[in-house]
């Protein structure tokens, strides 16, 4: 039926909110962001979450099971370890350490990878070639070894293991980031620019960066859950966040001694983080596919 209104002008969805439409048709990738936004609520307001203090000892309630078992008790949720510290209250303040300091380090990282990336791309000449085969020696290292050997340098502890995992990420963001920009430079819409009198930096911000958002979150979220893995793993060795520490993987690795006799204190930091991980993946391909498609 024909439109009688012709006051108003008719509004249409952009590309951005019809790939948000797209993003939400798809239940598991909606569930999964769900689950994050609910980590990053934990991570921001552990303090106030949290029904004990991480380190709170509580002498008359060692290794108590959790409350849906006969032994457990309702006060402590998910139970107690061998200090008699509540579980639950160290698993939201560990939100805080392995997956809120993975957020803001793999965003770090992105900002000063799409910088040298953006640079590498547009470059030409004896200098790409160089940065090229030395961007490509340091991919060729495993993330987890290569941040082993710079906390082994800087020495263990926290601090260094982000300074670590910053390091580790900056090359992967550069390696997509110049793939992607040199297939973009390539395209005719960059031509049709140039002609207009568009410099380099222009089209970077204004055409390039924005046809390849998609493959900067699919690599935003592949990062955070490199960092994620890294610290934890880092944590479990002992070389990131001490024995003590609320941080998923110092629990994981101070629970290896009583695996058999109190399994919880092993399962339960796995559980979430593995959950953790799922979503941030799903998400991440969710909104790579929906952005995708978003001129379609």
């Amino acid at each position: 039926m024909a439109n009688n209104d012709i006051y108003n002008e008719i509004q249409y969805p952009g590309p951005y909110q019809l790939a948000w439409a797209k993003f939400r048709a798809d239940h598991v990738s909606w569930v999964c962001f769900c689950i994050v936004i609910f980590f990053i609520i934990v991570a921001i307001f552990a303090p106030l979450v949290a029904p004990y203090s991480p380190t709170e000892q509580n002498t008359d309630y060692v290794l108590l099971p959790p409350s849906w078992q006969n032994a457990g008790d309702v006060h402590f949720l998910l139970g107690t370890d061998d200090l008699g510290r509540d579980v639950l209250s160290r698993l939201i303040y560990g939100t805080q350490i392995t997956f809120g300091l993975s957020l803001l380090v793999a965003l770090a990282a992105m900002v000063v990878g799409l910088a040298l990336g953006a640079l590498a791309g547009m470059s030409r000449g004896i200098r790409a070639s160089v940065f090229n085969h030395l961007l490509d020696t340091i991919l060729s290292i495993p993330s987890l070894l290569l941040a082993i050997v710079i906390v082994a340098a800087l020495g263990p502890g926290l601090f260094n293991t982000i300074w670590a995992v910053f390091l580790v990420l900056i090359p992967q963001f550069v390696h997509r980031t110049r793939i992607a920009v040199q297939n973009e430079f390539k395209k005719e819409y960059v031509t049709a620019a140039r002609l207009d009198g568009a410099n380099d930096f222009q089209i970077l911000i204004s055409s390039v960066f924005p046809n390849i958002i998609e493959t900067i979150i699919l690599q935003y979220s592949l990062a955070v859950s490199a960092a994620m893995l890294d610290v934890a793993a880092l944590g479990f060795l002992g070389l990131g966040a001490q024995q003590g520490s609320p941080e998923w993987g110092a629990m994981l690795a101070g629970s290896i001694d009583l695996i058999y006799r109190a399994s919880w204190l092993a399962t339960l930091p796995g559980v979430t983080m593995f959950l953790c991980l799922l979503s941030v993946n799903t998400v991440g391909h969710g909104l790579r596919n929906a952005l995708k498609q978003r001129s379609e």
